[in-house]
């Protein structure tokens, strides 16, 4: 989870204000049923690890950051939205995948230039700091993805020295960082293999929860839906989908016909995924087929479209 101050503005700025959020973070996590495995607040946007058990995701959300912006209005005697908008959320698939969020959300203020790493243990409102005492953390707030994912490490002093090490060594290796896809952890929507994100859009509350994503966002999502539509229909019509026959093949024909006529899918996707040649053949191909001109084809697409989901 993510979300920054309203015109990116510093609301984090005094360590009064972090330990405002905090304490309504906490509290948002008792009353939601949350855990929370790791979080980190900036001078102008927080991080969040949430694991939900309920789908209480959004309530939770709001009850955080509207308690947070009456206090923050209150104690500034200021009125007005705190935040930029709505929260972004990524999904995450598994819990290898949890792990490298977490290792993402204790480097962020390494890579802000705030500390080193050896410095991490004694910076404020991070949940990196309450790995060293394990008495006085919150019950809610959970480390096992953290350490787990940095070597099956055990939470005594061993395994969080161990840890302490790991990030220093991960925060120097690019090569790593990018393994981990830390360039796509403020991005994106998911964050997993290709058969889990179709598996979300299979949910019709994902996809409704999908409507305020960006630009780039909403391509990759749609390209999957077409990606799964497309093995859809070369099952149902029983061909190899094989790339080497005619460009302007029937079934290829159909199939784009289909595409385009139930999910708006592009020509120039259709033409590099079936080989069609260019986006224009792909219209060309598909314009024959709905004025009669290529028999089989449409007899395949009426075939193909009473079968395929929309």
């Amino acid at each position: 989870m993510l979300n920054r101050g309203n015109y990116r503005s510093w609301i984090f700025e005094s360590d009064g204000a972090k330990k405002s959020f905090e304490k309504s973070l906490f509290e948002a996590c008792e009353r939601s049923g949350w855990v929370l495995h790791a979080y980190c607040v900036m001078g102008n946007h927080f991080h969040l690890a949430l694991e939900t058990s309920e789908p209480n995701l959004s309530e939770g959300m709001r009850l955080l950051q509207s308690v947070f912006s009456l206090r923050f209005n209150k104690f500034r005697s200021e009125k007005g939205r705190i935040f930029q908008g709505r929260f972004r959320s990524i999904v995450v698939e598994d819990w290898s995948r949890l792990g490298w969020l977490c290792h993402y959300i204790h480097l962020n203020p390494v890579r802000a230039g705030v500390c080193d790493v050896a410095g991490l243990k004694s910076l404020d409102f991070c949940s990196y700091r309450h790995l060293w005492n394990k008495r006085k953390r919150p019950k809610f707030l959970s480390l096992d993805a953290s350490l787990e994912s940095a070597g099956n490490l055990r939470d005594i002093p061993t395994g969080r020295r161990k840890y302490a090490d790991y990030l220093s060594w991960l925060s120097e290796d690019e090569p790593r960082q990018k393994a981990y896809l830390f360039d796509r952890m403020s991005k994106g929507w998911a964050m997993g293999s290709q058969e889990f994100r179709a598996a979300l859009l299979e949910d019709e509350k994902s996809i409704k929860a999908c409507l305020e994503l960006g630009v780039d966002e909403v391509k990759e999502m749609r390209e999957i839906v077409w990606e799964s539509r497309t093995k859809q229909c070369i099952e149902t019509l029983g061909v190899s989908g094989s790339k080497t026959c005619r460009k302007s093949e029937d079934w290829k024909v159909a199939i784009a016909g289909v595409l385009k006529q139930k999910h708006l899918c592009r020509n120039g996707w259709l033409a590099e995924r079936l080989d069609m040649g260019t986006g224009s053949s792909v219209s060309r191909y598909v314009g024959e087929m709905l004025e009669g001109k290529r028999v089989k084809a449409k007899r395949l697409y009426d075939k193909l479209f009473s079968k395929v989901e929309n």
